[in-house]
């Protein structure tokens, strides 16, 4: 049974590899084996890795699965064989998620609905699951506030204004491009403004001080943050922090995907200032520690949910074959996918 992993090359360029993976014969108390039907892919972080310790020569691919629960563990209570399930493998995983069968803990999987297909499963749960993890437990939203959701048309950013507009949050999100423009003025429930970073004739701060009667916005989830005035080319589309602290409101919360956020003593004055808090996002945390394990299955139970009731309605593309894996590994890396990709196995 073949398997994708990757390694960094010598180059910082990421090397993908498909090799042979042998699945456990004896699995523990509180395992099961899954048939996997889906694997989604995202971007594989080894600075992340590196942090933690968890140094390996090939580190696996693909940890969001859905799939069949095949054989269950002495002590399992959650499942039993049959029963169809999806989650997120752990940042120590030793198998990849896109091999025909894996071995997991009971507690990295929820129960997949019935009506939610393979791939739509996979494909939303990381995706929610840093939703929930942004608005509820960093945010704190509350119905009547105004989140601002930079990139908002990109995978996380779909689901993002989905659970905001499902809690009675106005809206506010911004384009990097007329074709996401487009896509963002015709999502329903609508977007309150969109904002048209790509177009230098329209200011982020002004805008959403207009929108927001110059009292500015509660929330604030970014996909990127630049730091100096001249940044690379792949940022040119990012605000900068100081635009951002401009923007956000007297008691307002600021959730960062920026790991080298840099504040400064002014930065920090402003906050002071308007009494609003920083937040950093990472969904890992939930598996890296399992301080609160019974939270994280039920944010994971209730983006299957709204995925189910149609609340949140995912950006995917076409499901693609295992033998086409590893070229879109590859765009995935390179944060070249515009949309979701899984594998269908």
């Amino acid at each position: 049974m073949k398997g994708l992993y990757c390694k960094p090359g010598d180059q910082g360029d990421v090397k993908f590899v498909s090799q042979e993976t042998n699945v456990p014969t004896n699995i523990g108390d509180h395992q099961v084996k899954v048939q996997v039907k889906s694997c989604a892919l995202s971007p594989v972080d080894f600075k992340l890795y590196e942090d933690l310790k968890f140094e390996k020569e090939h580190v696996p691919v693909g940890r969001e699965i859905a799939g069949v629960v095949l054989q269950v563990g002495p002590k399992v209570t959650f499942f039993q064989p049959d029963d169809e399930v999806v989650g997120i493998l752990p940042l120590d995983a030793e198998q990849s998620g896109l091999c025909s069968i894996v071995v997991t803990d009971e507690y990295n999987l929820v129960q997949k609905p019935e009506k939610v297909s393979w791939v739509e499963a996979a494909a939303v749960i990381k995706d929610g699951l840093r939703a929930y993890t942004a608005l509820h437990t960093l945010a704190r939203m509350a119905a009547g506030q105004t989140v601002l959701v930079l990139d908002g048309a990109g995978p996380f950013g779909v689901l993002a204004i989905q659970l905001a507009h499902y809690h009675g949050v106005k809206v506010l999100a911004t384009a990097s491009s007329p074709e996401d423009q487009t896509f963002l003025e015709e999502l329903r429930p609508s977007v309150a403004r969109v904002i048209r970073v790509w177009d230098s004739k329209q200011d982020l701060v002004d805008s959403c001080l207009e929108e927001t009667g110059g009292l500015g916005v509660d929330i604030i989830i970014d996909s990127g943050v630049r730091l100096y005035e001249e940044e690379p080319e792949a940022q040119r589309h990012c605000p900068h922090k100081h635009d951002l602290l401009t923007l956000l409101s007297v008691g307002g919360h600021w959730v960062t995907t920026e790991q080298h956020l840099q504040l400064d003593p002014p930065d920090s004055h402003i906050l002071f200032l308007k009494a609003a808090s920083l937040s950093f996002l990472n969904d890992e945390v939930w598996t890296t520690s399992r301080a609160k394990q019974g939270r994280y299955l039920h944010i994971l139970k209730d983006v299957m949910d709204k995925l189910c009731t149609g609340t949140f309605r995912p950006q995917l593309v076409d499901p693609v074959p295992l033998y086409e894996a590893t070229v879109s590994m590859e765009m995935v890396q390179r944060k070249q996918a515009r949309k979701r990709i899984a594998v269908k196995l």
